[in-house]
């Protein structure tokens, strides 16, 4: 079956499907408030990576401990297939929110697990085998969220609106950014430095514990967009049992160096810590920048998709962002200011949040509503466990290996010459999306 009949069987599919169930503001709460947790759980483990690495891989050499935080920071990868695979199956057979109040259950006992588990120092080797074991479940549970969450979002929205309803999917992860950077923050200005490595970041991962029972009660009041019933003339042509093999492979090279984009940046309060030698009030500082911009300028994103359609604004800002990015970094390294280091992080967080928002578009219209949540959390989980998952290490290691602070602008510009090839060859109709 060829690209083109797959994309008309699609578009017949999704531009007959039935009227919207216009979701208010409780039902895109529970999605935002269930995915932003996730996220926030998942990435604080980043942010904390320094502090982590002290307590459960110590080391005379701090480099080694930070490269052991962040490989077990990345094991949380291996387990997103898996996740995406069982949970995202679930959600296209028994329901999008079955799927996502099992993936919020997991997050919330990993993440108590976490903030729970002694250090190294007081039960040895069993401390970093807890930590990796609550990773696993963590990237578990997360590679089944993507799936339905997105599906949830595209399918409930106004056909002309979809691309702002699944930026709310980015926009989440915005939320968790910031809301983990304002933790370290708070935690490092009220802390000292060896208070926040001893205990201090476990607070941190608690507080985001007490938002799991209340986020259990919107998921379960959520509606269900999988068995909204069709209209006869979207049914009488089954969809394709499977996909083009040129769209998984694009699609996974896509949502891969969005990944590594969001990572990098992520990455920067970490950075600006182990290799600029920057205080962490400061360096926590570029966290809390990065999840505002996120969140502002991934609506954005999803607006401007839907206006325009997702390839332009997948590839336009991040033709800037690779033209920039050296730069950037060198003046960053230069400097070493907050000013420059917060001014480096909102640019590069703008161009790569509004891109990266098309990126979930593009890539979820694309997929037939009745394998939409499985094959959209497989793909994105493959990309995300090969190269999002890697992004932090490799970085870290390129930076001591070359002794150079401007090698993750060099791998982050070679990944996006990767990543527009791709969206230059994706298949894609605005149809599709409901773009008018």
């Amino acid at each position: 079956m060829t690209d083109s009949t797959i994309a008309q069987d699609t578009e017949a599919q999704t531009s007959s499907e039935p009227a919207h169930i216009a979701p208010g503001p409780k039902q895109v709460g529970a999605i935002v408030v269930g995915n932003a947790l996730e996220f926030y759980d998942f990435l604080t483990f980043s942010f904390f990576a320094v502090q982590i690495g002290a307590t459960f891989f110590p080391s005379q050499n701090p480099t080694s401990s930070l490269l052991a935080a962040l490989a077990t920071f990345g094991a949380g990868f291996l387990t997103r297939p898996l996740g995406a695979f069982v949970i995202g199956r679930m959600g296209d057979k028994h329901g999008r929110k079955p799927a996502m109040l099992l993936t919020f259950g997991l997050m919330g006992m990993a993440i108590i697990g976490l903030a729970l588990t002694p250090s190294y120092a007081q039960i040895g080797i069993l401390a970093p085998i807890l930590v990796i074991l609550f990773r696993l479940i963590q990237g578990f549970a997360l590679g089944g969220e993507v799936g339905p969450s997105t599906a949830f979002l595209l399918e409930a929205a106004p056909p002309h609106r979809r691309g702002f309803y699944v930026s709310f999917q980015l926009m989440s992860q915005g939320i968790a950014v910031l809301a983990s950077g304002l933790a370290g923050l708070t935690l490092s200005h009220a802390l000292s430095p060896q208070d926040l490595t001893d205990w201090g970041w476990r607070i941190a991962f608690l507080i985001g514990a007490l938002i799991v029972p209340f986020g259990l009660i919107l998921r379960r009041s959520l509606s269900e967009t999988l068995h909204l019933e069709e209209p006869a003339a979207a049914t009488s042509a089954p969809p394709p049992k499977t996909l083009p093999v040129r769209v998984i492979v694009l699609s996974i090279a896509i949502m891969g160096a969005a990944t590594i984009c969001n990572y990098i940046v992520t990455y920067m309060s970490t950075y600006a810590q182990s290799v600029l030698k920057m205080p962490s009030t400061i360096a926590f500082g570029a966290t809390v920048t990065h999840g505002l911009t996120m969140a502002l300028f991934a609506m954005l994103g999803g607006v401007l998709a839907d206006r325009f359609g997702p390839r332009r604004i997948m590839i336009a800002p991040l033709v800037v962002l690779a033209v920039i990015a050296a730069p950037a970094f060198h003046v960053l390294e230069q400097t070493r200011t907050a000013a420059a280091l917060y001014s480096v992080v909102a640019l590069l967080g703008m161009l790569q949040s509004t891109a990266v928002a098309a990126c979930y578009l593009g890539v979820t219209g694309a997929l037939p509503k009745r394998s939409r949540a499985a094959a959209l959390a497989i793909i994105y989980a493959i990309a995300v466990s090969v190269f999002g998952g890697s992004a932090q290490f490799i970085v870290a290691w390129l930076t001591d290996l070359t002794q150079n602070p401007l090698a993750p602008a060099y791998y982050l510009t070679g990944v996006i010459v990767v990543g527009v090839a791709a969206m230059l060859g994706m298949p894609m109709q605005r149809r599709l999306i409901g773009v008018r």
